[in-house]
């Protein structure tokens, strides 16, 4: 691509922006830039899938439930089996084998729901956290603009935001 060509797609690109370059935020209203207030002012950053949400509590939901009921079935089967082998049944150890895999199948089952609940909730607070991060770096670079812009005073005088100079004592 040539230099040309590069500057007048350039120039196309600012002709479709508005007069001014503005970060995703929420114009305070005294026509100064920056942030008004925190992030539930301007908004988080968040994952707007209300199914992920029901994707978590359904999980939870149903590792309570098998917690609660599915549980119940291996210490009667083992009981069983227990009592089939000391009568001689070779049933027995077939159920002890069935109960033994159902106990297996319902722990496998348990840890994924509890695998997704988990997962959706640190997701959760991650984005919160990097919600949180970013807020304090743009809170920072506009503090920054601040300083170095050159029209927040008269020309010639020092800018304000870096305070009065205080005077050496001599002693």
């Amino acid at each position: 691509m040539a230099w040309d060509e590069w500057e007048q797609l350039k120039s196309e690109a600012a002709e479709r922006q508005s007069a001014q370059m503005q970060l995703n935020q929420l114009d305070p209203g005294d026509g100064s830039p920056g942030m008004a207030g925190g992030p539930s002012t301007y908004g988080d950053l968040e994952v707007p899938n209300a199914s992920l949400t029901k994707i978590s509590k359904s999980a939870h939901t149903l590792y309570n439930e098998l917690w609660d009921k599915a549980r119940v079935a291996v210490p009667t089967s083992d009981s069983a089996a227990s009592d089939l082998s000391k009568q001689g049944f070779a049933l027995g150890a077939g159920l002890q084998h069935v109960s033994n895999r159902w106990e297996q199948q319902l722990k496998s089952l348990m840890d994924a729901c509890a695998q997704i609940t988990n997962h959706l909730q640190r997701t959760k607070n991650i984005h919160a956290s990097d919600d949180n991060y970013i807020v304090r770096q743009m809170s920072s670079i506009a503090t920054l603009d601040a300083g170095f812009d050159e029209r927040v005073g008269q020309p010639g005088e020092k800018n304000p935001i870096y305070g009065e100079k205080k005077e050496k004592r001599e002693e």
